[in-house]
């Protein structure tokens, strides 16, 4: 890659990436606060709308990405939908008990219908930004790549989520999130943001050289990767998609209820101050470790990173009280586990990530990404949120000032998230066993 094309290439990555992020953190965690604080959601309605929008990703990605494929392009199905999703997003400004109430003429009822209008508008959300991201950008970036740059590349773009999220919540930490106002505000700024990110996409992306019409029908492509003979031909792939399975169900138990859980349980007013040095460093170490993939491959550098989630997991779980009366010693524990928590899960999904652009079949990156979601969205999104609301089903409750009740998330849901890595960690000592016995036959 020419240094120009290079320096442009990297520019699309870092820019489509994080801005892409940054609207998944509306999607992901944002809109849990949201519904959280102005409608007194609860964790059955956070658990639902997290699996909605699962499913409406991964039908997304199968449909759009296999299109993609079939029209050999990439570029267009990025820059429109980076413009729908943002328009999409500023939607959300509409959604507000004063104006439901005054629009259907109901006033007790409104929280409720809230709820409902968010968690549709969030699989409209979805669709755009499934469409924009997960299959076309995801298709693009392996187009891009090969086996010598993946690990830096995905150590860039698997950073982004957690960079996202300081720049969102860093951004807007000034605001009063109880206000109806403010929300209005934030969709509104990143909206747009998102709107212009694809405008300049028209610009700034260039299509892979061996992007082409796929020869075969629309069909065909949609289904090509639930085929038994493409199983059959891509073991590897697949074994590797089951354990990102795993993976996203540790992370999905605990990601819904973080933020709450740092705010409202742990008492800390200011958590992003604590949670942006954490990031950071989480982000450096991503982006470094990311060339150590590149250099030792997915076997040596797969269990490092499980290794810092699962102590991160086992401190969050240690330390659940930081309270104003155990001062800065309590928060100390609660930092190391965050960093440790972030770092493996962020150079987890590079890991994961790397691999899984190897095992592609090459010039079918399009038709896989239903698979990669799947693994990444579908499945983790279903079962981890689930999980994470069995075990908060019994948590303590507040009393707000308006007199609603909301329940607290516990610490149990390191220690279940604790529990489903242990299950991915079994399974990667199998998968690897089995790699070894293949290869010596």
């Amino acid at each position: 890659m020419e240094k120009a094309k290079k320096r442009k290439f990297y520019a699309a990555l870092i820019v489509f990436s994080l801005i892409g992020q940054v609207a998944w953190v509306v999607e992901n965690m944002y809109l849990n606060v949201f519904i959280y604080k102005m409608f007194n959601a609860s964790a059955s309605d956070i658990s639902v709308m997290v699996m909605a929008s699962a499913a409406a990703a991964t039908l997304t990605t199968v449909f759009m990405g296999a299109l993609s494929d079939r029209l050999g392009k990439r570029k267009v199905f990025m820059c429109f939908g980076y413009i729908l999703w943002g328009i999409s997003i500023l939607a959300f400004a509409l959604v507000r008990v004063d104006l439901i109430s005054s629009l259907f003429g109901i006033a007790s009822g409104a929280s409720a219908v809230c709820v409902t209008l968010v968690i549709i508008l969030d699989c409209v959300m979805t669709f755009f930004g499934s469409t924009a991201n997960d299959a076309a950008y995801n298709a693009w970036l392996t187009d891009r790549t090969d086996e010598h740059s993946r690990g830096k590349a995905e150590g860039i773009n698997s950073m982004m989520p957690l960079v996202a999220i300081l720049v969102v919540f860093g951004g807007f930490m000034s605001f009063d999130l109880n206000s109806p106002e403010s929300w209005t505000v934030i969709y509104i700024v990143i909206g747009a943001v998102v709107f212009l990110i694809g405008i300049l996409g028209f610009f700034l992306v260039e299509d892979a050289p061996a992007g082409r019409p796929d020869s075969i029908g629309y069909l065909p492509t949609i289904l090509y990767g639930f085929r038994p003979s493409v199983v059959k031909k891509n073991v590897s792939l697949y074994l590797t998609l089951i354990l990102f399975v795993l993976f996203g169900i540790s992370i999905q138990i605990f990601m819904p209820y973080l933020i709450i859980y740092y705010e409202q349980t742990l008492q800390l007013s200011n958590y992003v101050l604590i949670m942006a040095p954490a990031i950071l460093l989480a982000s450096v170490v991503t982006v470094l470790y990311g060339r150590l993939i590149d250099r030792f491959g997915f076997e040596k550098s797969v269990f490092p990173s499980l290794g810092m989630l699962a102590l991160g997991y086992v401190l969050l779980f240690l330390f659940p009280g930081v309270v104003p009366a155990s001062g800065v010693l309590m928060i100390v524990p609660v930092f190391a586990g965050s960093l440790l928590m972030m770092s493996g899960y962020l150079t987890g999904m590079a890991v994961f990530g790397a691999e899984i652009r190897n095992r592609t079949p090459e010039g079918m990156a399009g038709r896989f990404q239903g698979l990669r979601i799947l693994a990444q969205v579908l499945l983790p999104g279903v079962i981890g949120p689930a999980i994470g609301a069995a075990v908060l089903q019994n948590a303590d409750t507040i009393v707000n000032s308006d007199g609603t009740v909301s329940f607290l998330p516990n610490n149990l849901i390191f220690l279940a998230a604790f529990a489903a890595e242990f299950l991915l960690f079994a399974g990667l000592v199998l998968m690897l066993l089995l790699r070894k016995k293949s290869k010596t036959k």
